[in-house]
């Protein structure tokens, strides 16, 4: 089973979007970091991310990046495996492709 964490908004569509994507792909749990309600846990999200946006996507320790890139990791044919545990490879394998 995949971990999920996501840096988060309450209103945020693109938030709405990815979580529906990954529910879709059979992730069951996601965590969400939601930086609207902590302004420690944006600027967290800040430094490790470098992104001011949400969301910001981890899945097992890797970080993904926004829904446009988690949409593109699945319309690659690669958020599956990322998600069956292949690691951070695919995300780099798909950034240098790009």
């Amino acid at each position: 089973m995949s971990i999920v964490s996501m840096y988060a908004t309450g209103i945020c569509p693109f938030c709405i979007m990815a979580e529906r994507l990954l529910r879709a792909k059979g992730v069951s749990k996601i965590t969400k970091i939601r930086v609207d309600l902590d302004p420690e846990k944006r600027a967290e999200m800040m430094r490790n991310t470098g992104r001011r946006t949400v969301p910001q996507i981890y899945i097992n320790g890797h970080h993904v990046g926004g829904y446009e890139e988690l949409a593109a990791l699945e319309h690659a044919g690669k958020l599956g495996e990322l998600l069956s545990g292949g690691g951070g490879n695919c995300i780099l394998e798909y950034r240098r492709t790009r």
